[in-house]
């Protein structure tokens, strides 16, 4: 394809995201306008979320009354006051410590009818004990897309004015694992693609470890990022892709979900796929013989989209209240282990 149909092509799915968001907003607004008597919407009563445990800490952060606000949603409240258990609209269990036992269902004390969820961003690789959660939960909040709470770990949004410049390049890839562990998928792609490629490796497994302030600068001179997951599962497109690659002004070359879901959330140009080579000395000839013009190409999003990154867990579980309305009363996720592992 010539780089004048490509960018007409990037062009067309940016303005086609933009137009048909725009649409799905008016009809929204005018569903909501139509539903009401005299055009006005009913005031909607206010949704306490109930958060069991905060997420990998004893420590959770100050609610108040407005928090949810900050993001868009009114009449959401969330709170740690296990007191509130008899009255909150929904509960919400975070999965990690529930498999340490750091926190226990309150079965005994659960009232009637009352909405309980499941969240977690982590894969079905690193999640376990799912086996003794069946018929608990009624809701999930996770990355899948098929969940009731459906939070991303991130995505493109419309951009209002110019984009900021590309960085410059003067490096070729670079690699930031923690938890290296040889058996995964992505330790064997990248012991394949070592011999044919300049990869610098960065963080605690290579014994660079970074600062949180330090990543995206470390990445930014680099023009491509391995943004390679430690297990492949429906829709797992983690902080790898969204923050260390796309959000840093580096090409992403991702290990994960098959290319379509890729292209679900992004142009299909905006990424190299390990999957669409056949082998790792073909992917290594490919970035290392791909000219400034095609690599320019690879950013030709950013012209009317930006990233944005949902890495607050206050957010998401203020989200919680956006899907209320219209989430399934009476569900029961009679096998959540068989449906995660799906």
């Amino acid at each position: 394809m010539s780089n004048a149909r490509r960018g007409t092509t990037w062009r067309l799915w940016a303005w086609g995201g933009l137009a048909g968001g725009a649409l799905l907003s008016v009809l929204w607004i005018l569903w909501l306008l139509g539903s009401a008597p005299g055009g006005v919407p009913e005031p909607q009563p206010m949704v306490t979320i109930l958060i069991w445990h905060w997420p990998f800490t004893d420590q959770p952060p100050e609610l108040l009354g407005d928090t949810c606000t900050r993001y868009g949603m009114s009449r959401c409240r969330l709170s740690t006051d296990r007191s509130l258990l008899a009255s909150a609209d929904a509960v919400v269990f975070h999965h990690r410590e529930l498999e340490t036992r750091r926190a226990r269902l309150p079965l005994a004390q659960r009232p009637r009818g009352q909405p309980w969820i499941w969240a977690s961003m982590e894969s079905p690789s690193n999640t376990h004990g799912l086996a003794r959660l069946r018929g608990i939960f009624n809701w999930v909040l996770s990355y899948r897309r098929d969940s009731d709470i459906f939070v991303p770990y991130g995505r493109l949004e419309p951009r209002s004015g110019p984009a900021p410049p590309v960085p410059v390049k003067s490096r070729m890839a670079v690699w930031v694992v923690s938890n290296f562990q040889r058996r995964q998928q992505r330790a064997r792609v990248y012991r394949q693609l070592a011999p044919h490629l300049q990869v610098d490796v960065f963080g605690r497994a290579s014994g660079r470890p970074l600062c949180a302030d330090c990543l995206l600068p470390t990445v930014a001179p680099y023009r491509f990022y391995l943004s390679l997951e430690n297990s492949q599962h429906r829709d797992y497109i983690t902080e790898k892709f969204w923050r260390n690659a796309l959000a840093a002004g580096a090409v992403p070359v991702v290990l994960g979900p098959p290319r379509a879901t890729y292209e679900a959330f992004v142009p299909p140009h905006a990424f190299v796929h390990v999957d669409d080579f056949g082998s790792a000395r073909e992917l290594a000839a490919f970035l290392n013989g791909m000219n400034e013009s095609r690599y320019r190409g690879f950013f030709a999003w950013r012209d009317s989209l930006r990233v944005r990154l949902l890495e607050d867990w206050q957010e998401r579980f203020c989200a919680i209240c956006a899907r209320y309305p219209y989430l399934p009363r009476g569900q029961v996720y009679e096998d959540l282990e068989g449906w995660f592992q799906a």
